[in-house]
């Protein structure tokens, strides 16, 4: 090809989190030339964010549907490769669709949809079209995690039988949607967030990490969810019991009013013969423990991390690789099977490696048999999609 890659951006203005750490991840790489943006529903927002960030004033849109149209006529030597969508959940499934439908690649924030129905849709919608899709479980593409993939694949701890992931915020803690804030407004709001709140943000970052990591699928789930803070619409707090699809059991917590609590998404998974732990907060190490010997500290960057942990390193061991960098991850395995793909070329194993439409339908899932399982009385309920 011989350039970067095209990128329009759908969301993600001046008055909004995750674009700016979207463009510090595709950037990251050099691969990726954001071209065209549609950035706010807000007109002076979405004009005024497309000029801070130097787009030609001619793509610069107060709307996405008119910005999939005229850049879909694009000239080949013009014309977007794929659209990133940073928009609330609420606002996921209709420029999806369209994206794909107009021949455009598509990175798109998590959850994938609104509703299960909705993933199921866009899944078929993908298939058709031929084109790729990635999902930004952001987790997943540490090197420390997908050490803790691989060695979890080989076989080494011998059967799995437990798991235990947690996700503890304390952001939450008060009715801070009252206050105007608005991440908080639109994630505690039904119609803007979906069926969930705490579980369906940051409870579904934890049942991929589980599910990725372990490689194992959920097959039945106990929940309780709750709402924590008097006058919230959406559970701010819940834990799952959960059972595997090889017999091995786990435990999901994930809360928003863990008072003092930043982001400290962990994983910990059990064998017969030994097993693993992973923090964010310590993301550069990973523990693995054994029942007949010491415990051994993994480390990014060094010469002994598996071919995958290595694709995903950056820097020489002991210095720091956190949260923009695993972004970045995302940004750089999919670009590299999307560039591939475009050549007729065949995508290498860990080129592949990051979510997709498979793991936005497990995660709907999720959000539904949670919420199901949290009002039922009799609590455990097979996994259903």
């Amino acid at each position: 090809m011989g350039r970067k890659l095209r990128m329009g951006m759908i969301g993600g203005g001046k008055d909004a989190f995750i674009g700016a750490v979207h463009r510090l991840a595709f950037n990251m790489d050099g691969q990726v030339e954001m071209v065209a943006g549609a950035l706010s529903i807000n007109p002076d927002i979405a004009i005024d964010s497309g000029k801070s960030l130097y787009l030609d004033e001619d793509r610069i849109y107060t709307d996405y549907k008119v910005m999939l149209e005229k850049e879909a006529a694009m000239p080949a030597e013009k014309r977007l490769d794929f659209v990133s969508i940073v928009t609330p959940n609420f606002v996921h499934f209709d420029p999806a669709m369209m994206a794909l439908d107009k021949g455009f690649s598509v990175v798109i924030e998590k959850p994938i949809t609104f509703s299960l129905d909705q993933a199921k849709q866009l899944k078929e919608k993908l298939a058709a079209t031929g084109q790729t899709l990635l999902l930004c479980h952001t987790y997943t593409g540490y090197p420390m995690v997908k050490q803790a993939k691989q060695l979890i694949r080989s076989g080494i701890f011998g059967k799995i039988r437990k798991v235990y992931v947690e996700y503890p915020q304390g952001w939450l803690s008060t009715l801070l949607e009252k206050t105007g804030q608005a991440q908080a407004s639109w994630r505690t709001d039904p119609k803007k967030s979906g069926a969930a709140g705490s579980m369906g943000d940051i409870g579904t970052h934890a049942f991929n990490l589980a599910e990725y990591v372990t490689g194992l699928q959920v097959t039945s789930i106990c929940a309780d969810l709750n709402i924590v803070v008097e006058g919230r619409m959406l559970d701010d707090d819940g834990a799952a019991f959960l059972k595997f699809s090889n017999g091995a059991s786990g435990v999901l917590m994930a809360t928003q009013v863990a008072a003092g609590e930043e982001n400290n998404v962990k994983i910990r998974v059990y064998g017969e013969k030994g097993g693993l732990e992973w923090k964010q907060e310590d993301a550069n190490s990973l523990l693995v423990k054994w029942l007949d010997k010491p415990t051994e500290i993994y480390r990014t960057g060094t010469g002994y991390a598996n071919s995958f942990a290595a694709h995903n390193s950056r820097t020489p061991a002991g210095h720091p690789e956190g949260y923009l960098e695993a972004f970045a991850n995302l940004y750089r395995n999919f670009t590299l099977t999307l560039r591939a793909k475009l050549e007729g070329e065949t995508p290498k194993e860990e080129w592949l490696d990051f979510p997709g439409v498979e793991e936005g339908i497990r995660g709907m899932a999720f959000i539904e048999n949670v919420v199901k399982s949290g009002k039922a009385d009799e609590k455990w309920i097979d996994f259903t999609i």
